[in-house]
């Protein structure tokens, strides 16, 4: 079940690969992600120390949380195994290259996060997507109203 997605980033950048991380997530996080109370707009990651990062993802407070309550713009850590962060490492090092957060989604009860590896699109390529992407749901009402 996918709680939230950042068509954002569908938009802005050609999508190279796409991995799929854990998070560390504190209790009220949680839920308040389980509520789709999650904005990946303008969130990114970030290798920091070896470790993959989580940065500007914006978690709203629970409503029922007290004084435990989380801070809605902190880093969160993303769990992945070691040759796989190497491996990213490796490729964000190239040039032009970036890591992104896609969609956040539930597997067996477990919040999972879908990271990609990026390449930020020229505004031409810009254009023509979206071309394609009209060409297409022009074709798809065309077929659908001559079965009609």
């Amino acid at each position: 079940m996918v709680l939230a997605t950042n068509r954002k980033a569908y938009h802005e950048y050609e999508i190279l690969e796409k991995f799929e991380a854990g998070i560390a997530l504190q209790g009220t996080e949680v839920k308040s992600i389980r509520q789709s109370k999650i904005n990946l707009k303008e969130s990114h990651v970030k290798v920091i120390n070896n470790e993959i990062m989580l940065v500007g993802c914006h978690i709203s407070q629970y409503d029922f949380g007290n004084r435990f309550n989380h801070d809605p713009l902190r880093t969160r850590k993303l769990l992945m195994h070691k040759k796989e962060i190497f491996k990213l490492m490796g490729k964000v090092n190239e040039k032009g290259l970036a890591l992104t957060a896609l969609k956040v989604y539930l597997k067996k009860g477990l919040i999972k996060i879908e990271v990609a590896l990026v390449r930020g699109k020229k505004l031409y390529d810009k254009r023509r997507s979206e071309k394609e992407k009209d060409l297409s749901i022009e074709m798809n009402r065309a077929l659908k109203s001559k079965t009609d």
